[in-house]
């Protein structure tokens, strides 16, 4: 059977239910091939935007209850459990029932570790599509329509099930490829060219590398990027740091932008209370740009506000001396 999920937004997932599987999902992740055309490089670990592919796969699949990577044990952005198929290099069939043994959810989403712009919304469409066409598997396909097995959700009984099967009829899975486990697998299909895009050579490495630094995705990439160094994982509103920079340099002067942000940041850290912190630091600091520029406007607007000899000469509209508009003498903090 073939059937196909509207597309949506290549690469952002924004078709039906985003997001996470309610239920619950595993994940298994095949990172463990010889990558040839690659010249045998560490496929995985190669970078894309100041990130290993393999930790770019990983935050995809951040939903996942358990991700288990078939491959021998690496440093990566996210703990995970490892895997690897007996004997290793025994090809995707081994590699997944390996990883399958240490799963336990009713839906794993199995992936490759060569996708740079797999995401997390286009992971909750494939469960999403998996949950409600009562399929065993929802894979992604390429623009070529050509299936993409390695991008994909489905039903762990089932593939347990077939590979058990295959096992029996042949022995063993080692060097049996994907087609014979998905042939027999009824399947739905979703169109997404971004997400299903893998790399399999260098020229396929160096477009992506391209992409991530156009204008329309670097910021959030190198967002990503810091975050995976940093060892964090906080979700923030990019916008609103970003305006509150705006305010303080323009408001203040430009070097205040990072330094405020950085401030932010800190005192967010320090109350332990997450994005809302942020949040709410970023909306106290934005407020005190505004005044800090009102007050400046002010000055340079009031008549007279030029150097003037202390206690003589015009004084801003409303104002006695040094006291605000809205004040009295005997309000002002050092009075008395």
């Amino acid at each position: 059977m073939t059937a196909y999920e509207p597309p949506g937004e290549p690469g952002a997932g924004t078709g039906p239910a985003q997001g996470a599987d309610p239920a619950g999902y595993d994940a298994v992740v095949l990172a463990g091939g010889a990558a040839r055309r690659l010249g045998g490089t560490d496929k995985p670990g190669v970078r894309v935007g100041g990130r290993a592919l393999l930790d770019r796969v990983l935050a995809a699949c951040g939903g996942a209850r358990r991700t288990v990577v078939v491959a021998a044990p690496r440093p990566t952005a996210r703990p995970v459990t490892w895997a690897r198929e007996d004997p290793a290099g025994g090809g995707p069939l081994a590699a997944l029932d390996a990883g399958l043994r240490r799963t336990t959810a009713e839906h794993v989403v199995v992936l490759s570790a060569d996708l740079p712009f797999l995401q997390e919304p286009t992971v909750g469409r494939l469960l999403h599509a998996l949950r409600t066409s009562g399929c065993d598997g929802a894979l992604l396909t390429d623009p070529g329509g050509r299936d993409q097995p390695l991008v994909a959700a489905y039903r762990t009984p089932r593939l347990r099930e077939e590979l058990a099967l295959l096992a029996g009829r042949h022995g063993a899975l080692t060097g049996l490829p994907l087609r014979r486990l998905t042939a027999e697998l009824n399947l739905t299909r979703i169109l997404d060219p971004v997400a299903s895009f893998d790399c399999d050579t260098w020229d396929d490495i160096a477009t992506a590398r391209a992409r991530i630094r156009e204008h329309g995705h670097v910021l959030d990439e190198w967002i990503s990027a810091v975050k995976d160094e940093l060892g964090i994982d906080l979700d923030v509103d990019t916008r609103g740091l970003l305006d509150l920079a705006r305010d303080a340099a323009h408001g203040v002067a430009r070097p205040a932008a990072p330094l405020t942000t950085f401030l932010v940041g800190y005192a967010a850290a320090q109350s332990g209370k997450g994005p809302q912190a942020v949040a709410e630091a970023a909306r106290k600091a934005a407020a005190l740009a505004a005044r800090w520029a009102q007050e400046s406007t002010t000055e340079a607007q009031a008549p007279g506000t030029g150097p003037q000899p202390s206690g003589t000469g015009p004084q801003p509209s409303g104002v006695q001396g040094d006291v605000a508009p809205d004040a009295t003498p005997d309000t002002r903090p050092d009075a008395g």
